[in-house]
């Protein structure tokens, strides 16, 4: 089999890894979010296989998210403003890990993980965070009210997004020496 076939199915193998445990991940919530458990496959298979695979395991998680009902809270409110902030974040994730690794892979393979793991759920929430801005505001203002916080911004900090990433972020950490087994063995170095 020749190395753009062996590419392929690769990519294939990992976009069916994103979406089981994107399906499956819904049904584990924190607070009001779910957490993103595809985000390791995502890393590992933007380390594999590039950037270009990287943001295409992103934008089938995001696209995961859409179809499984995960952010059904949010396309009441903007259907507009959802469907680009879920694909766009999960697409940049996955872009911006590939990157990553790719520019440090050369000096240190274990920084060049470690880095991805860490930018993947930065980006992801960063990228959430700025749609809820843009998108989202008046009822996150509300939404805050009704639950007793402070203003939006901690709600959005505090309430939707702190817990959620640090546990992603945590994830993708603890996991980074799987991670760069599993890049070895994929890449047979």
């Amino acid at each position: 089999m020749n190395q753009k076939t062996k590419n392929m199915v690769g990519a294939g193998v990992f976009t069916a890894i994103v979406l089981v445990l994107q399906f499956l991940g819904g049904a584990f919530k924190i607070g009001p979010l779910n957490i993103n458990v595809s985000l390791v496959p995502i890393v590992v298979g933007a380390a594999v296989y590039g950037w270009k695979v990287g943001a295409w395991l992103g934008l089938m998680s995001g696209a995961a998210i859409l179809v499984a009902g995960q952010a059904a809270d949010f396309l009441a409110i903007s259907p507009l403003g959802t469907v680009a902030t879920v694909l766009v974040k999960g697409t940049l994730c996955g872009l911006i890990a590939g990157l990553v690794y790719t520019a440090l892979s050369k000096k240190s393979k274990w920084a060049a993980i470690i880095l991805a793991a860490v930018v993947c759920p930065v980006v992801n929430t960063g990228v959430f965070l700025l749609g809820c801005l843009l998108f989202f505001m008046d009822t996150l203002r509300g939404w805050a009210e009704a639950l007793g916080y402070e203003n939006a911004g901690a709600y959005m900090i505090l309430g939707l997004a702190g817990t959620n990433f640090l546990l992603e972020i945590g994830v993708n950490v603890v996991l980074a020496p799987v991670i760069s087994r599993l890049i070895h063995i994929g890449k047979k170095e």
